[in-house]
């Protein structure tokens, strides 16, 4: 029985040290990912060089470029993400480097930047919209609809189909033959396409 308990000891002490040599190479990998990424969004860094390149092959082109002068230019093999996001900085250039300047704990790829600048906007739009539903809704005949944020169940579009039905003096028994219609009529539409 000792040498099983000091069998599961030497496991949990093995386990613990790969964990903590884990973190440490975590820590080091987070802290290389923003060094790069502040190098290469400097003025003459990868991306904001990149970003200036595919600006310039834009106003060229006059909107999509085309896959010969990307090639021409040698960086059809730079991932289009990446391209796409470089242009995105250098468009958005001023706007970028002040969140960057703002933000406490800064980002390790334009990905990421992005993310939280839409999320940011987003905050702003939320904040800025208490304002806009204020507005007098004197003389609409319809009720407004709030869009959700989650995504409608089947019982929540039943429900709606079945206030639909009411308000426009439908019966139900009508609304179940109707639907029950419309489900076979895109079930022959599914076999067709699938024949």
């Amino acid at each position: 029985m000792t040498n099983q308990n000091t069998a599961q000891i030497a496991v949990l002490n093995t386990l613990e040290a790969e964990g903590k040599a884990l973190a440490e190479e975590w820590t080091k990998i987070c802290r290389a990912d923003k060094a790069r990424f502040t190098k290469s969004t400097k003025a003459d860094g990868f991306d904001t060089r990149l970003g200036k390149l595919m600006f310039a092959l834009k106003q060229e082109s006059e909107g999509r470029i085309p896959s010969a002068r990307l090639k021409e230019c040698g960086i059809n093999s730079i991932d289009k993400r990446r391209r796409s996001e470089a242009l995105w900085f250098v468009e958005n250039e001023d706007a970028a480097r002040d969140f960057i300047k703002a933000s406490k704990k800064g980002f390790t790829s334009l990905t990421a930047l992005q993310a939280a600048m839409r999320k940011s906007a987003k905050a702003d739009e939320a904040s800025e919209q208490p304002e806009a539903d204020a507005e007098s809704n004197v003389g609409l005949d319809e009720p407004q609809v709030q869009e959700q944020s989650q995504p409608k169940t089947a019982g929540d579009i039943a429900l709606e189909a079945i206030l639909q039905a009411e308000l426009h003096n439908v019966s139900i028994a009508d609304l179940e033959v109707a639907l029950q219609d419309a489900i076979n009529l895109l079930k022959e539409d599914n076999i067709k396409a699938v024949a």
